[in-house]
């Protein structure tokens, strides 16, 4: 199986065909996953795979001679064991990233493990989560020594479990606890955050879980985080933690196509209802803790609590996401101003009590700080996309323009400055640390071209590639594009959608997944489809995702109807999922705050922003969402596409990004691909990840 570099990211040598240049290292790490390999000799059910032993030669080229890899790899590569392999050989510290805590588990309980066990060369490694993993010493005290501050009798019997917890455990990682009871508000008291952390100032240090967890990181060759662990490594060097990056050779990050996303949320700067809410749980705790003597009632948290619900009131209504600029009122600015003031006196009121104890000091720093980040939101100024540009001298890299914004959910809201450009806080980042960096994902390329990701992040990758799935799509998937559907924005889409997808869904005999690209389109779906009873419908939001997942797996004629959470990350492998209908090309919504911004700098710069922003991420979300039909080199499916937009002008694009798979506008042919014989079985290449 050949790769293909990307036009102009090619390695010195590539030719202008496209084959990819040759790697004159070793070799060391293919021919462990090759025929007479390590791997062939001790797993069951191991098979060479092209595309894996490629990516192998790439990942350690890489780690032999430093740079940027960007790499593809399509579902059932076995990208995992590709880039594992040549870091446990390459004798370097490498830094592992990964977008989710359940591939963070599975990479150090199960993977390294595995090729550790395989190569039969021991090395030392370690996981590192987030804060809210780790049991807290000192909150867990203030919060025994004030348990009428917990509402839930099972809270309060929590609390006394997790006293036990304490002193018996290693790692203080909560994840082993495993109670529904340690949900919510009980979590929040007995774990730190970034707001409540003291730092070095806290007199539990010396049994800090974080500390030590992160002490065990500074010693190991492999060290497991997440991507949000990456990007907070700074803020953790700054409250003097130490840190990870100069240490590390390499890292590698795994779902890399999430990395923008997080790098925008810690890169900006932002200010909620839940975060004062927890700042105002954090100050009864810590006065009944520090200062038991003192007048309550002075300091008037009552009225914070009223105003945050009345403004939590004021945004019903309005969009989830929202600029600024564009539902700024000036009912909801007074509202915002009078929050200001109240912050700022709070802040002045806990100064007073700096010396009562170490919780209250760290309440009033963070009272101080929301106090000051209220005038940065409140500026005047700003276009109608809601950015803002501020002289660079004021602000730090990546936030010479900020685009101000609103996100409303049912029982919260947050406000936010984020950063237009990302590019120079990232590579800040990374250039500080690692001289190694492989990104890789099932979804990183749009048409085969990167620049979209690399512009995003500011990368210059010295070799990229995309290496194609190995299964055989053109036998064993299915594109359905129905005919005669109406233009998604036609009023009358949802009932000819419905229409369509019913007949699908009787061939597949449910087994499918319906994804919808927003939460209105999936309700109306909905309301049109339980009212049938031939199908057991599972609706996003009638129940918690891991729930749902478990019923889809268990039920007979199971469909479930979901939105972005599972579009990406979700893995049914087998005959349980064989179906999946997708409603429109998931554009993301035009007057989304951050993407409205982009769009405007792009048509400033003179670019069109719809050919370099808006279709390239469009199609790596639908990459994403038709990846979850095809897991395993048994897996048989029909995936359908309403959108009659794919059969026209840039509709093209997509379809070629897509797996090779069949494509038919014929029922007929559904209905007896679902009825022919199971495909006989081939190779089992899942026992390497």
């Amino acid at each position: 199986m050949s790769a293909n570099p990307e036009p102009g990211h090619g390695a010195a040598g590539a030719s202008d065909s496209g084959a990819p240049p040759a790697v004159t290292d070793r070799g060391e790490a293919a021919e462990a996953l090759g025929t007479d390999g390590a791997f062939a000799a001790t797993l069951a059910h191991f098979a060479p795979r092209a595309a894996q032993q490629e990516m192998a030669r790439r990942v350690e080229h890489c780690l032999e001679h430093g740079g940027q890899l960007l790499i593809e790899a399509g579902t059932g590569t076995g990208k995992t064991f590709a880039y594992l392999v040549p870091a446990l050989l390459s004798r370097r510290k490498v830094l592992i990233a990964t977008g989710t805590r359940s591939l963070q588990d599975q990479l150090f309980h199960r993977d390294l493990p595995a090729v550790g066990g395989a190569l039969g060369r021991p090395v030392r490694v370690a996981l590192l989560k987030g804060r809210s993993n780790y049991l807290c010493h000192y909150r867990l005290g203030q919060t025994r020594a004030a348990p009428e501050l917990l509402r839930l009798p099972a809270e309060r019997a929590m609390l006394e479990e997790l006293h036990r917890f304490a002193g018996e455990s290693e790692d203080g990682d909560l994840d082993r606890i495993g109670s529904q009871s340690l949900d919510g508000a009980l979590r929040g008291r007995v774990t730190a955050s970034a707001d409540n952390c003291l730092g070095q100032e806290c007199p539990e240090l010396g049994n800090c879980f974080l500390l030590q967890a992160r002490r065990r990181a500074q010693r190991a060759d492999i060290v497991v985080v997440n991507h949000h662990l990456f990007f907070a490594d700074a803020a953790l060097r700054e409250q003097g933690f130490g840190d990870l990056l100069p240490d590390a050779d390499a890292v590698v990050f795994d779902e890399a196509h999430l990395l923008p996303t997080i790098a925008t949320q810690f890169f900006g700067r932002s200010l909620g209802s839940a975060q004062l809410r927890q700042l105002l749980r954090d100050i009864d705790a810590a006065l009944l803790a520090e200062a038991p003597g003192t007048d309550a009632a002075a300091l008037d948290l009552p009225a914070l609590e009223h105003l945050l619900g009345r403004l939590g009131a004021s945004l019903n209504g309005t969009p989830a996401r929202h600029a600024w600029a564009r539902v700024e009122t000036p009912d909801l600015r007074l509202l915002l101003e009078e929050l200001a003031l109240q912050l700022e006196a709070l802040a002045i009121r806990l100064r007073a009590l700096d010396d009562a104890g170490r919780g209250l000091e760290s309440c009033g720093r963070r009272a101080r700080e929301a106090a000051a980040f209220m005038p940065d939101f409140l500026q005047p100024g700003g276009g109608p996309a809601g950015v803002d540009t501020p002289q660079a001298a004021d602000h730090g890299p990546g936030e010479a323009a900020a685009v101000r914004w609103l996100e409303r959910r049912s029982r919260s809201f947050s406000l936010h400055l984020s950063p237009l450009d990302i590019a120079p806080g990232f590579a800040a980042q990374l250039g500080s640390g690692p001289r190694a960096a492989v990104f890789t994902s099932a979804t990183l390329a749009a048409a085969g071209r990167f620049e979209h990701f690399t512009r995003r992040l500011g990368l210059e990758p010295d070799h990229s590639c995309v290496l194609p799935a190995p299964y055989d799509y053109e036998r064993n998937a299915l594109l359905y594009l129905p005919p005669d559907m109406p233009a998604p924005a036609d009023r009358d889409f949802e009932r000819a959608l419905v229409a369509a997808a019913l007949p699908v869904l009787e061939a597949s005999a449910g087994r499918a997944f319906m994804l919808f690209t927003s939460h209105a389109a999936l309700r109306r779906a909905a309301e049109r489809l339980q009212q049938r009873d031939d199908f057991h419908w599972l609706v996003q939001g009638s129940a918690g995702h891991a729930e749902l997942l478990a019923a889809f797996r268990d039920t007979p004629r199971a469909v479930l109807l979901g939105t972005a959470s599972f579009w990406q990350g979700v893995d049914v492998p087998g005959e349980a999922l064989s179906c999946v209908i997708i409603d429109k090309l998931p554009f993301a919504p035009p007057d989304d705050p951050l993407l409205a911004a982009r769009i405007a700098r792009a048509r400033a710069a003179g670019e069109e922003p719809f050919r370099s922003i808006q279709l390239p991420e469009a199609i790596v979300t639908l990459k994403q969402g038709a990846g979850r039909l095809i897991r395993g080199p048994h897996d048989r499916g029909v995936l359908m596409i309403a959108d009659p937009r794919l059969t026209r002008g840039y509709g093209r694009q997509f379809i070629d990004s897509l797996p090779p798979m069949r494509r038919t506008r014929e029922l007929a042919e559904v209905r007896a691909f679902f009825a022919a014989a199971a495909v006989p079985p081939g190779i089992d290449n899942e026992a390497a990840p």
